[in-house]
């Protein structure tokens, strides 16, 4: 069974230059209980793709292609097709989002119960008093806060990073969503804690049934969190495939860059990927990844290459595969 199922989706934006696309004809699968990392450079579109994906792009955006959330059996909703009064109903309650940087994405100025009630109450306002309270301090402890009762009465500067974005996870997963989707969640934590969030996310994925969306420019972590894995650059996916395969033999240039660059235990020299990620207004005729690849071919500068296949669940887009 597909939880979502994403056909040649593209975001268009309006800039000074011109129109760019951050998401250019994106195409990805994701069942229930399943994680799939996102993985790529600042700027490759990760984001961009989640905001998408939640009805959150800014005023102007064209998007085209299909986002078919599945609902049960004859009942899947088109996200790329939705309103903003379809996406109400939508945003929260059957797809949530954890944002990168939770002391901004809190609202300062309101406890955290508070914020969980609203996330609550929104969708299912017929909830008393009650059963809000018993589900705002379910979602905490579902979450690993401790002491669910006290925190929830605490203002966002009181807790400390990694119970801010136990919080957020709080929040995502109090509505009961079917798909989560993770930007960056562990950014400006410290290893352990980074370490307690990412087994959190796992925990909860598989008990809940989730699919997760796990966003991360950092390969160490989709290694520990995802089934499969999805290579963006410059808008478009470049390579994807169940994460043990595609680290272990990469077969688009640019993965095999992030990989040489990524430190690990090894005592090895880092090798970084030269140059730097195209701008959107100024892409090359053919493969983005042209200009830094050193695997570079004529060819590839005549089109952009199809996702080739280079075994049964493992495609990536190169002329070399």
């Amino acid at each position: 069974m597909t939880l979502l199922d994403v056909r040649n989706l593209t975001v268009e934006l309006p800039t000074a230059a011109g129109w760019i696309r951050p998401v250019n004809d994106i195409s990805l699968q994701l069942a229930p209980a399943e994680s799939l990392g996102l993985v790529g450079e600042s700027g490759s579109g990760k984001t961009m793709l989640a905001l998408a994906l939640m009805g959150l792009l800014p005023p102007g955006a064209r998007v085209s292609g299909t986002a078919v959330l599945e609902r049960g059996e004859s009942n899947a909703r088109n996200l790329a097709q939705m309103n903003e009064k379809e996406w109400r109903s939508v945003r929260g309650r059957e797809i949530a989002m954890i944002f990168q940087e939770p002391m901004t994405s809190l609202n300062p100025v309101m406890r955290i119960g508070a914020q969980i009630e609203e996330a609550i109450s929104t969708h299912e306002p017929a909830l008393s008093k009650s059963q809000l309270r018993s589900r705002i301090l379910d979602a905490l402890r579902q979450a690993s806060v401790p002491e669910p009762e006290t925190r929830a009465e605490q203002f966002p500067h009181q807790l400390s990073g990694g119970l801010r974005q136990r919080a957020m996870i709080s929040m995502a997963i109090a509505a009961r969503p079917n798909l989560l989707i993770a930007d960056e969640p562990t950014t400006a934590l410290d290893v352990t804690v980074q370490k307690q969030i990412l087994e959190l996310l796992d925990r909860l994925r598989r008990e809940l049934k989730l699919g997760l969306l796990f966003i991360t420019h950092d390969l160490g972590v989709v290694a520990q969190v995802a089934d499969r894995i999805a290579v963006m650059y410059a808008g478009r996916i470049v390579e994807q495939g169940p994460v043990a395969e595609v680290l272990r033999a990469p077969r688009h240039p640019y993965t095999q860059g992030l990989l040489a660059a990524s430190p690990s235990l090894e005592k090895r020299k880092l090798r970084p990927i030269p140059g730097t990620v195209p701008q959107l207004t100024a892409l090359p005729p053919g493969c983005a990844f042209e200009p830094r690849c050193g695997l570079r071919r004529a060819e590839c500068t005549a089109r952009v290459p199809e996702l080739r296949k280079a075994t049964e669940s493992h495609a990536a887009r190169c002329v070399l595969v």
